[in-house]
Order: structure tokens, then C-alpha cells, then sequence
């Protein structure tokens, strides 16, 4: 039986996340498996990944193969680096103590690294974010201008309708003054 530490698929439609499994690999992607020893959420930025280190050493020692996926995995987290070096005490190349150590120095430069690149994601997303904000800004900027402009313009025809208006009033009243002279006038003659 050849034993594969693979991914099965979970979550919904273009929402997926993985469970890390050890599997024999004539069952299903997502049938049957032996233990399930993490998770895996490409989702998120950067991927979430869960796994148990101790397990998964052991099924690699015990022969277990990682698919490629799996093992990219496994070798961010640092299974693989430190299965590679307990072969080597295991060989007599070095003591344990000096596998320890190798192992905790890489293991402080990966962490270095993730550190790096969480906080430049994160100042891009507040650097996106200023700029959004400045365009908005801008934006708003120019309609309250437009708005300025467009009232500015109202007023002014109120203005110019206000002195129509008062023109016409004038006009208007002017004639029926004269009017109402003439017609006194008019019946102050004597009818014949």
C-alpha cells in the first residue's frame, strides 16, 4: 500500500480550503484517509496553514510520499528541512545538538520572512487606501465646485428674474395707471 500525504478539498464554490491527509493512494481525493494531520486556506493572503509538525514528520520518516503541492507545504513549515537533518545525525554527519540548532536558525529566518511580507502587504493596503481617500477628496472637491458654480449661476437668474420681474411690475402698473386716468376722463364728459 503506497501512502500519500495529500490534499482533499473542502468549502464551497470558489471558496476552498483543504484538509492535509495521509491517504492511500488508491482512494479518492476526497474519500477515505488514514489521519488527517492539518489544514491548508489558500483564500486568505498569505495562505493559512495548519499543520502538525510532530505527525507529519513521522509519516514522512515512515515512508509516506507528499504530493507537490503537500510538499511545498511541508517545506514552509519545515518538516522537510528537519527530516533532512535528522537523516543527518542518523548518518553521523552532525549531533543533534547541531541539528537543533540549524533547525532554530531557520526557523528564525522563514519567520523573518513571513514577518516581511505580512507588514508589506500591509502597508500596500494602507498605501491603497490613502490613495483611495485622495481621490475621493478629490472628487468631492470638484462637485462641490460644480455645486458652487451651478448655485452661483441660480442665484444670478433669481437676480436677473427678480429685476425682470420688478420691470415688468413697473411696466405692468404704469399702464393701468394710465388707464384708470383715461377712463375718468372719459366719463366726466357730458353725454349728448
Amino acid at each position: 500500500m503506497a501512502v500519500k500525504i495529500r490534499l482533499a478539498r473542502k468549502g464551497r464554490k470558489k471558496l476552498a480550503f483543504y484538509h492535509i491527509v495521509v491517504a492511500d493512494s488508491r482512494s479518492p481525493r476526497d474519500g477515505r484517509y488514514i489521519e488527517k494531520i492539518g489544514s491548508y486556506n489558500p483564500v486568505t493572503n498569505p495562505a493559512t496553514i495548519e499543520l502538525d509538525f510532530d505527525k507529519a514528520l513521522g509519516w514522512l520518516q515512515n515512508g509516506a510520499l507528499p504530493t507537490d503541492t503537500c510538499r511545498a507545504i511541508l517545506s514552509y513549515k519545515g518538516v522537510l528541512i528537519k527530516k533532512h537533518l535528522l537523516e543527518g545525525v542518523n548518518k553521523g554527519a552532525f549531533d543533534e545538538a547541531e541539528a537543533t540548532k540549524r533547525f532554530e536558525e531557520w526557523v528564525k529566518q522563514n519567520e523573518a520572512k513571513v514577518e516581511a511580507k505580512k507588514s508589506s502587504l500591509e502597508k500596500s493596503q494602507d498605501d491603497e487606501l490613502v490613495k483611495q481617500l485622495a481621490v475621493e477628496k478629490s472628487v468631492n472637491e470638484a462637485r462641490a465646485k460644480k455645486l458652487a458654480k451651478r448655485n452661483a449661476d441660480l442665484a444670478a437668474r433669481a437676480a436677473a428674474g427678480d429685476k425682470a420681474d420688478a420691470i415688468a411690475e413697473e411696466s405692468v402698473e404704469a399702464p393701468v395707471a394710465e388707464e384708470s386716468a383715461s377712463e375718468p376722463i372719459a366719463e366726466d364728459k357730458p353725454q349728448e
